[in-house]
């Protein structure tokens, strides 16, 4: 049997012990997000009866998700600088953005984020490790549940390392370890046969180790670190302390609103099930809603009151409001609003607090996921070097497949920028209207705004795109320009013929779907003409001919025909024609 060394076992009971108000915390709010609110306040809520369970709406539940749900989407990823200056270097960094946009494709990034959104926000930190996935044969990203971890940091808050505190049945433990059985059966039998085992994973930038606790350190395995740094990665909530979850504080809030509206309907179930106050000439009493009750004094036939107090309500009201404030959720975001609002100056307003937190928590996410990708990159050329390689993704929509070598295309340049966008928070009308007026103003560069958009998009493909979209509505104008201008020529005695071929030209490549520049590229190739072509044309050419623009004797001045294309001052494409004749002095 081998154990870990006594350092890291106890160092473990150290920091699980000094966390034990955060753990404590942690699995309050998860009980409370799960609706079991007996578990936080058993005294607070009855054991028998109509009414036990929570009747309310779970506000701290609902803002967690709402909340997730903004900030889940991935960022654009990308290893492209608009300051390279060679075609080249340009290359490269494109095809590292794919290689890492393929990463991000295999680690399955965007699912794993709507899950570990809420994990942040729920607990207040996020951590996250590269590991080899022996499937897909290649580092991965993985988001790991923040509940039983205890990262390690340095002076400078980077982490050196983390325990991940796991609870698995032995039967599991066994049919991923079948070497611990034997310990295993010896441990039924001394200890009444518990169901339940605690595994520790451990690691830091020298191994990857997997322990038992309760076994004096058995270890499961240990393997060493191949690229001798902590593949650790922790996104933490902003805070002056240990991070706190956003709901730390408004747990009891709920299980008070939970309460009273219990209370509220057994108070309405009581009054409605009251006592009848009868005179004493009632000797029977009838039941049912047609019954008939004779009496000498009917007013005295009545329901004891119980009615109500306000205050109940009133108070109701204020730990709803308490509710939303302590968790920053605005209640625009439900759909109800309390004021009439003309323009949408009040609703940005009564969304600012939750605009901050979208932007705060992304910023926060940016750095995490720029950590990640960067460690990615690095164990990728680390672990597989001069390998071949072939990662497959999805980038503005469109599937591709890169084939790299990581020692060759990565060579050591793990820089990767990761944009949630310049306005991360805001909703897509005010952004664009934002990014129209900064670029108009001259205050930014298309490059920069699009780089800024909260999308999955390669910045320089799309740009090139655009540049060849523009190209095309030059081309097309200008051969339109050319028809335009064929009756013109025709009334001047020139030939349209060539200008004819490439509209027929043009039209019949567009149906069998060429495209515009193939064909106009095409058909303005050079024709070679045969030797009797030439002679026929050497025979037919007649007497020479004075100098281009000069009339023969007798004859009328020659047309030059000009076609001009360009663009205007707002960039659109035109196209003009116009015919010159020149007679000699």
């Amino acid at each position: 049997m081998v154990y870990a060394t006594r350092d890291i076992v106890q160092r473990y009971w150290r920091e699980r012990t000094r966390n034990a108000d955060r753990d404590t915390r942690m699995g309050q709010v998860l009980a409370v997000r799960e609706g079991r609110m007996s578990d936080v306040a058993p005294d607070l809520f009855p054991d028998s009866g109509p009414w036990q369970e929570p009747i309310v709406a779970n506000m701290i539940d609902i803002a967690a998700r709402d909340l997730s749900e903004m900030i889940a989407p991935l960022p654009a990823v990308n290893c492209w600088s608009p300051s390279m200056t060679s075609e080249a270097a340009q290359r490269k960094a494109d095809k590292r953005t794919k290689i890492a946009t393929g990463m991000v494709t295999a680690s399955d990034l965007q699912n794993q984020m709507y899950s570990a959104a809420d994990q942040y926000l729920t607990y207040g930190f996020l951590p996250g490790r590269v590991e080899i996935d022996p499937d897909l044969d290649m580092p991965v990203i993985r988001l790991i549940n923040p509940v039983g971890c205890y990262p390690l940091y340095d002076r400078f808050r980077r982490v050196v390392g983390m325990y991940q505190r796991l609870h698995m049945t032995e039967d599991e433990l066994c049919d991923l370890y079948p070497e611990v059985h034997s310990q295993l059966e010896s441990r039924k039998r001394d200890h009444g046969g518990s169901n339940m085992v605690e595994v520790c994973l451990y690691h830091d930038k020298e191994r990857d180790m997997a322990f038992l606790p309760s076994f004096e350190g058995f270890i499961l395995y240990d393997i060493p670190n191949p690229v001798g740094e902590c593949l650790i990665k922790v996104a933490a909530r902003p805070g002056p302390s240990a991070p706190r979850g956003q709901f730390d504080d408004v747990l009891f809030v709920q299980l008070a609103k939970s309460r009273f509206a219990l209370l509220t309907m057994e108070a309405a179930h009581k009054a409605v099930q009251a006592p009848l106050v009868l005179p004493p000439d009632v000797p029977n009493v009838p039941l049912g809603p047609d019954a008939i009750i004779r009496t000498n004094n009917p007013a005295g036939v009545q329901r004891i009151k119980l009615d109500l107090p306000q205050a109940a309500f009133a108070e109701q009201g204020a730990l709803d409001s308490e509710l939303r404030n302590g968790s920053r959720f605005p209640e625009v975001r439900t759909g109800n609003m309390d004021s009439s609002v003309v323009t949408g100056r009040g609703v940005q307003a009564l969304m600012g607090g939750f605009d901050t937190q979208i932007k705060t928590a992304q910023a926060v996410m940016a750095r995490f996921l720029t950590e990640l990708i960067s460690l990615n990159l690095r164990v990728e050329e680390a672990v597989y070097g001069s390998r071949e390689r072939t990662l497959s993704g999805l980038a503005n929509g469109t599937p591709f497949e890169v084939k790299y070598v990581p020692s060759k295309d990565i060579a050591k340049d793990y820089s990767v920028d990761v944009q949630y966008g310049l306005l991360a928070g805001l909703d897509p009308n005010r952004w664009l209207v934002f990014g129209l007026q900064a670029m108009g103003g001259g205050l930014v560069s298309k490059d920069f705004m699009r780089r800024q958009m909260p999308a999955d998009l390669d910045a320089g493909e799309e740009e090139r795109k655009i540049d060849m979209e523009r190209l095309r509505e030059s081309l097309q104008t200008g051969l339109l320009g050319a028809a335009q201008a064929i009756p013109q020529m025709v009334a001047q005695g020139q030939d349209p013929t060539e200008i004819l071929e490439l509209i027929s030209s043009a039209i019949k490549g567009r149906r069998t779907g060429k495209p515009i520049e193939e064909i106009v590229a095409k058909a303005l190739e050079p024709k070679e003409e045969s030797p009797e072509d030439m002679a026929e044309e050497g025979q037919q050419a007649g007497p020479p001919q004075g100098p281009p623009g000069i009339p023969p004797e007798g004859g009328q001045p020659q047309g030059v025909a000009q076609l001009l294309a360009g663009l205007d001052s707002r960039g659109q494409a035109n196209m003009s024609a116009r015919t010159m004749r020149e007679a000699p002095l």
